[in-house]
């Protein structure tokens, strides 16, 4: 059975939207990233390798950076993306699936730092994710993790009908297996997974009235939620006109003068211990 279920899909509609999350995300990632030059960074479900490429960037030439994404066509729009750029070969992207992760046997045991963004709540068992990448770092290596406790959100003053259409959303990954709040256990399971916990944080996502940037992050929402609309309908608590309600309500919300947008992204570190074995898995 299939243990990893992405409810987005990666249609062109949804690769636009996460570009545009990228945008919003990648600065502030990189600062509490704190990557070193020289520093071997493994990312796990790249994407579209736009925080992978600025990772490379921060390591500078005598880094390295691979990233490894599922998707077929996350990892095209990589390559498409990487070219335009002008940087085909700054990372090196490589298909492959996070609870079975495409290294070489000499690749493992050997990175700096293994990273992954919203992808151990896409998974039915994060440990068993975590536990690759902790076997994939060096002895002291870090493992960071970023990912959601999608009850954090909220939006003042709350836009009518919108709190219903957030708890289905919630509810679609209850439906295949994966957990909406992992954000919240994320400390967990690096323990689980054989990482020694070293630090936690939240990294603010949100915005305001008369901040410039409030349209992207209420496009980003009405996006999630329109490309899962189906899944959410099929939870049987909203009907289709409640749906499209809520939508409305939300893109009218985020022209008042008094909107406020708050959710804390979940961030954990923890760092492979540096003597004796650890249970990895293989």
């Amino acid at each position: 059975m299939d243990e990893s279920h992405y409810l987005h899909g990666t249609a062109p509609f949804e690769q636009d939207r996460l570009a545009r999350l990228n945008d919003l995300l990648n600065d502030r990632a990189l600062a509490e990233l704190g990557l070193r030059p020289g520093d071997r960074v493994l990312d796990v479900g790249s994407g579209l390798g736009q925080l992978s490429r600025a990772m490379a960037r921060q390591v500078g030439p005598g880094g390295r950076v691979v990233g490894i994404e599922r998707s077929l066509e996350q990892l095209a729009a990589a390559r498409r993306l990487a070219t335009a750029a002008d940087e085909p070969d700054l990372v090196e992207f490589r298909e492959g699936d996070a609870r079975r992760l495409s290294l070489r046997d000499d690749e493992w045991g050997t990175f700096d730092v293994a990273h992954a963004r919203f992808v151990v709540e896409h998974v039915t068992d994060p440990v068993e994710v975590v536990r690759q990448m902790v076997r994939a770092v060096r002895p002291g290596g870090r493992v960071v993790l970023q990912d959601d406790g999608h009850d954090t959100f909220r939006l003042s003053p709350e836009p009518p009908g919108f709190a219903p259409l957030w708890r289905s959303y919630i509810r679609t990954y209850d439906r295949v297996g994966n957990d909406p709040l992992v954000g919240h256990r994320l400390v967990s399971v690096l323990h689980q997974a054989g990482a020694a916990p070293v630090r936690n944080n939240w990294m603010f996502f949100g915005s305001c009235a008369g901040h410039p940037d409030l349209g992207a992050y209420v496009e980003n929402v009405v996006r999630i939620l329109e490309g899962v609309r189906q899944p959410i309908l099929d939870i049987g608590e909203l009907d289709a006109a409640a749906f499209e309600a809520g939508i409305a309500a939300l893109r009218e919300w985020g022209t008042r003068p008094d909107a406020g947008m708050w959710y804390g992204i979940s961030w954990a570190e923890g760092r492979r211990p540096d003597s004796g074995d650890v249970e990895c898995g293989s």
